[in-house]
């Protein structure tokens, strides 16, 4: 008796099944909201067919910089000192920029040991994915107040923070990132659309994305609960991603959606809501997020996009082929140019 052949095995457009771009079981705590972080990423980089060993996957210290480990097994990754990924990515992009290069960092890593770091890379536009999973509190370290706190948030042990907060975003849109979105761990739709806008982006794409802390932070009185996000959530527009390489053709009413076209011919398509929101107007961005702040409202979507400004390594003006790459003869100044730079210092 013959037995029916087997359903052939679902693949990408570059033939890759879905598990090259799964890592390590989680070892988060049940219903984290990292772990639907996780989730959108692989199914990004899976359906935008990025090779996966083409990756360079980049973290600091916390429980968001262990999720590099649960996703793409198959590409490049470091786990760097506490607040220094920004350093680290940047150093192994200028070694070989053909990398495609995501950092995963949280709210702890960026706005308060990393800051630093943080705001050089928004300067530099150096061209990466920055995730910022933001769950207002310290994880690892039973769960204090990080500096992405909103005023007035309570924790479990009734204590309610009284410093005003830093906003990862306006920061990113003030200081140089050219891509700059905020979303919610628990809006698959939306946040997938982000993600694979900032993969295809040609500069800096940061995204702050609200992640509640199931351990620490997601009881009444916290503003980083899923139930905080569910009711004050107040998306700026439907997004919708078509990457270059897909033949699709987008029907588009005049006055209800934008598109911006990225540098790969992707293109962002933004079907308008209640607000007619313009994310290429960097002072207006600035001002939403103000207002949004005063009334008590998470502003979700791209809120700011620069397709014109040149990255990093587009400003250094760099080689084609990484520099990793380069013969001793390439690099290495002979006696020569040696002398005379020795010469020019007397």
């Amino acid at each position: 008796m013959s037995t029916a052949p087997a359903a052939p095995k679902k693949t990408n457009r570059i033939g890759l099944e879905v598990l090259p771009y799964r890592g390590g079981k989680t070892t988060l705590c049940a219903g984290c909201g990292h772990n639907s972080i996780t989730e959108r990423l692989i199914e990004a980089y899976y359906e935008m067919g990025v090779e996966p060993w083409r990756v360079a996957k980049m973290s600091g210290i916390g429980c968001s910089s262990k999720t590099p480990a649960y996703f793409l097994s198959q590409s490049h990754g470091f786990n760097a000192v506490h607040g220094r990924a920004p350093a680290v990515a940047t150093g192994a992009l200028l070694g070989n920029h053909t990398l495609q290069c995501v950092v995963i960092s949280g709210d702890g890593d960026t706005a308060s040991i990393g800051i630093g770091q943080f705001m050089h890379m928004l300067r530099r536009n150096v061209p990466l994915t920055y995730i910022i999973e933001n769950n207002g509190v310290y994880g690892l370290t039973k769960g204090q107040f990080s500096a992405t706190a909103d005023v007035g948030s309570k924790l479990k042990t009734g204590t309610v923070n009284e410093m005003h907060p830093i906003d990862c975003c306006l920061m990113g849109i003030e200081l140089g990132a050219t891509l700059v979105a905020r979303s919610f761990s628990g809006d698959k739709r939306q946040l997938s659309a982000i993600l694979k806008a900032a993969i295809a982006h040609n500069g800096l794409s940061v995204i702050d994305v609200i992640s509640p802390c199931v351990t620490f932070n997601d009881h009444v009185g916290s503003t980083k609960s899923y139930a905080w996000m569910k009711d004050h959530e107040e998306p700026l527009h439907e997004l919708d991603f078509v990457p270059g390489f897909a033949e699709i053709e987008v029907e588009l009413e005049e006055g209800e959606s934008r598109v911006v076209e990225l540098h790969d011919g992707s293109r962002v398509v933004l079907h308008k809501l209640e607000h007619d929101y313009d994310p290429t107007d960097r002072f207006h961005a600035v001002e939403v997020l103000h207002e949004a702040t005063r009334r008590q409202e998470v502003l979700t979507g791209i809120l700011y996009l620069d397709n014109k400004r040149a990255n990093f390594t587009e400003t250094l003006d760099m080689v084609d082929v990484p520099l990793a790459t380069l013969p001793v003869e390439r690099v290495r100044p002979t006696r020569q140019v040696l002398e005379q730079i020795i010469e020019e210092f007397r």
